[in-house]
């Protein structure tokens, strides 16, 4: 239990520091004044500055946070500074004073360090572990009794060479050849486990059970691990973040379908009770899998958050394109209702998932119905 406790603030932690340090370093670059970057969540523990900027460690040890000047006075926001020469020196540093494009760079900087984390992470697994990918054997792996294979001596275990005189290296063709040939003998050639080649003629069923096929015969394709060198390897991880970011953006399409049409909560969406047990898991499978959930939740992370909605990054990018398309700020007072609103309408979704974790939790249900 406590090693599961400690790997979920590592994860968060890195995530969410991931997250804020784009924010942080774009900040910088763009000389937008930062008033804090902090490790956990206030009170403070301790701090010390740096420059203009504090670098603090607070009491609640789970993500960070970047804190601008000026990030709060959202729109057409004004500062009250102390004196003339404050105001010439601070006032262009504020956030809310700064070009749009320089606002929409720092909003959305966060999601793409946790874009590129994932990538980072895939990138190693690739290279250092490998991915599992198809090989090009076709392996015996069950017999039926009474079938052609076996009246044919096939064996489990034999790999499939060739069909009709044709290299197979795809199960594929064994099946789109055997349902041709229907009633009709076959010439296939075998090698065994000790790599003896041997041919044999087999006449698939036109009749045969439910539960069989033609031959009798069940089939499954090797795999075979693969690693991509360094160079091609972070091709591979964008790819692949890709594609799974599109899993997740479909995936969260239907959450928010099923839970305006129904009003209830998908039977695999899982909130924080569900988060950690499934940290919990891969805890356990080892450091590998940990790494690969770790970019998933990452990629998690990075849509949550540039999802339109206010008090969220990709709410405040609404509003910036808002005043982009417009020409105009909007009003600070109406932006910051609106992330008000945001953030409870996000607590109260949270707290609803979290209670659905907890119903099944105590009903003895997995919270995930694939873990098992």
């Amino acid at each position: 239990m406590l090693v599961t406790i400690v790997a979920i603030i590592v994860v968060l932690s890195i995530l969410v520091l991931v997250h804020e340090f784009g924010h942080f370093i774009v900040a910088k670059l763009l000389k937008i004044k930062v008033e804090e970057f902090g490790f956990g969540l206030p009170p403070r523990a301790f701090g010390i500055k740096r420059g203009e900027t504090i670098y603090s460690i607070n009491f609640l040890p789970i993500g960070g946070f970047v804190k601008l000047f000026g990030e709060d006075e959202a729109g057409s926001g004004k500062l009250k500074l102390k004196g003339q020469k404050e105001k010439t020196k601070d006032m262009n540093r504020a956030f809310f004073a700064r070009p749009a494009w320089q606002r929409l760079l720092v909003v959305v900087a966060g999601v793409v360090m946790n874009f590129l984390l994932a990538v980072v992470i895939f990138s190693y697994l690739f290279s250092a572990v490998g991915v599992s990918t198809p090989g090009k054997k076709v392996v015996i792996t069950n017999l039926s009794d009474n079938s052609p294979a076996i009246e044919a001596g096939l064996k489990v275990g034999d790999t499939i060479e060739e069909i009709n005189g044709k290299k197979v290296t795809d199960a594929g063709q064994i099946l789109t050849v055997t349902k041709k040939y229907l009633g009709e003998k076959i010439s296939i050639k075998v090698k065994n486990e000790n790599e003896k080649v041997r041919d044999v003629e087999i006449t698939p069923r036109k009749e045969y059970p439910k539960d069989e096929g033609p031959m009798g015969v069940s089939i499954s394709q090797n795999v075979e691990i693969k690693k991509y060198p360094w160079y091609e390897a972070p091709l591979v991880g964008v790819k692949e973040a890709l594609n799974i970011s599109f899993l997740i953006i479909s995936g969260i399409g239907m959450i928010f379908y099923q839970l305006i049409v129904s009003g209830s909560v998908p039977g695999d969406v899982a909130g924080p009770v569900g988060i950690a047990q499934l940290t919990g898991k891969f805890v356990k499978l080892g450091i590998y899998p940990l790494m690969s959930f770790v970019s998933f939740f990452s990629l998690n992370l990075a849509i949550l958050n540039i999802l339109p909605i206010p008090a969220l990054d990709g709410g405040r990018l609404l509003f910036i394109l808002i005043e982009v398309v417009t020409g105009r700020k909007v009003n600070r007072k109406f932006e910051g209702y609106a992330h008000a609103i945001g953030m409870a309408l996000l607590l109260g979704l949270i707290i609803l998932i979290t209670a659905h974790d907890l119903v099944r939790l105590f009903s003895g249900q997995p919270i995930l119905p694939n873990i098992q």
